[in-house]
């Protein structure tokens, strides 16, 4: 007589462990919508033409590689099963060196792949071209031949963002309008240091380098509220050099601009000179008007009275320089020391420019402070005075700013 069959423990438990195993994909599902709910994909999602653009490069790149990622991921896992010790019915060949079919495979896929990477890359490369105007504003929608170009010239600050809308004779500070299917003509610049100029959802991003301008050709096709950012390090205030990018209708672009007529101050060199100096988190700000050619001193960096533009320097280069005044006009082409003469240089310099202590202990905003060296009483607190005691110098030696090495006058007599 059979005996009935009984459940084992494993068996019986088994109800048991499947629960806790689906409230740990349960838990699981809910950590990762958590992490992906942070994320912003706006630079797979953007919304101008030539970010599009720009994203689908990217994807079918990764797609044609992925032609060759994945059979190699997935081999690898097949060949390791089918190949392993225990399977003694998989063909054993030692002296297997050659077979032609499988060089033609390995060889043929690379090469095909990087001929088609290498032609999309060679036809966006001109037709992303930043400097080239746009052809059109969207997909099967070329440039009307009565839309004129929106002019925005833009100037990266410490730590902010001038934008002057030449055409209409405004300016904002951390703040840009454009209306939508309207080409954009960027003409960007910097004050003091390289910066870079992004609007993820508008295209990629462009260097802002003092006393050279660099241009961006792009365009908006949905209404809504972006954010610029600057992505290259320029010092203390880099993380809140932002700014929000306005996507408006025509009307309301016009709108905007009447607003910003309305309720700005003039925009004048005496003026700028005040807004250059370096400041953090600085709010938005408008400029009713725009005094003329002020973009073009910026950059020629011949804002302040006396200053040479860089336009007459090699004006002067070209017709054979002026040996009699050389040294009045390197004089007035010192450009770099200005901030320092003037007592508005930032606190993130050092020896020997500033006069500040390497490393120096005085924090800036919004900086958390930090244990950086516990033998100096632990936390490094705030403090509104350099503290001469820190920095990598020997301890002893002289905390003194480091000797004048460079652009030191040659002695009589040198010889070249």
């Amino acid at each position: 007589m059979r005996k009935p069959i009984r459940p084992t423990r494993q068996n019986a438990s088994r109800p048991s462990g499947s629960l806790k195993r689906k409230s740990l994909h349960g838990l699981t599902l809910l950590a990762t919508a958590g992490l992906l709910a942070g994320c912003n994909m706006t630079v797979m999602f953007p919304s101008g033409d030539v970010a599009v653009q720009q994203r689908n490069l990217v994807v079918a790149s990764v797609a044609l590689m992925l032609l060759v990622v994945l059979p190699v991921i997935a081999l690898t896992f097949i060949f390791a099963w089918r190949y392993r010790a225990s399977n003694t019915d998989a063909p054993y060949d030692p002296e297997f060196h050659h077979s032609t079919q499988l060089e033609v495979v390995i060889w043929t896929v690379p090469l095909l792949i990087i001929i088609a990477l290498g032609a999309m890359t060679w036809i966006s490369t001109h037709t992303l071209d930043p400097y080239r105007p746009l052809a059109r504003i969207g997909p099967g929608k070329p440039v009307p031949p009565d839309v004129k170009p929106l002019t925005v010239e833009v100037v990266a600050l410490d730590w902010k963002w001038l934008f002057i809308y030449p055409d209409y004779g405004v300016a904002s500070v951390n703040e840009m309008a454009a209306p939508v299917d309207v080409p954009i003509s960027f003409k960007i610049t910097s004050s003091s240091v390289f910066n870079t100029l992004s609007v993820p959802a508008l295209a990629g991003m462009i260097y802002a380098m003092p006393g050279m301008q660099t241009n961006l050709q792009a365009v908006i096709n949905h209404e809504g509220e972006f954010t610029g950012l600057s992505g290259h390090y320029s010092g203390s205030g880099f993380s809140r050099m932002n700014f929000g990018f306005q996507s408006l209708s025509r009307q309301g672009f016009d709108e905007w601009i009447a607003k910003v007529k309305s309720a700005g101050t003039p925009l004048d060199r005496e003026a700028y000179l005040e807004l250059e100096k370096p400041s953090e988190a600085e709010p938005v700000r408008h400029f009713a008007s725009v005094e003329g050619g002020l973009f073009d001193a910026i950059l020629g960096l011949c804002v302040r009275p006396g200053q040479m533009c860089i336009s007459e320097m090699r004006h002067i280069d070209r017709t054979g320089g002026t040996a009699e005044s050389s040294e009045e006009n390197r004089r007035r082409l010192d450009y770099d020391n200005r901030r320092l003469e003037s007592g508005d240089e930032p606190a993130g310099a050092t020896f020997p420019a500033s006069g500040r202590p390497p490393q120096g202990s005085v924090q800036p905003q919004g900086m958390m402070p930090r244990d950086q060296d516990l033998t100096r009483g632990g936390v490094n607190a705030p403090q509104t005075q350099p503290d001469q005691g820190q920095g990598n110098a020997v301890p002893g030696a002289d905390r003194g700013p480091a000797p004048a090495q460079l652009n030191n006058q040659p002695a009589d007599g040198h010889q070249h």
